[in-house]
């Protein structure tokens, strides 16, 4: 019994997802061009900021142990 039922949905559910994934609207190429010089801008902005709060935890560990 399962089985028949379960046959009967896949051919619904592939062609929902072939209907669903014509309404995708595709950046074109300037936009992907855009976005993609975002994400390596914010990622050098990101690891700079990551890299000078390393530098200043490192030095500030060795400054403490140094105290001592």
């Amino acid at each position: 019994m399962g089985d028949s039922a379960e046959k009967q949905k896949r051919p619904g559910f592939f062609a929902g997802v072939k209907s669903e994934f014509k309404k995708i609207a595709w950046p074109d190429r300037r936009e992907t061009l855009k976005q993609s010089v975002a994400v390596v801008a914010i990622s050098i902005v990101a690891g700079v900021i990551i890299s000078v709060i390393d530098y200043v935890a490192k030095n500030g560990v060795e400054f403490l142990i140094s105290i001592r």
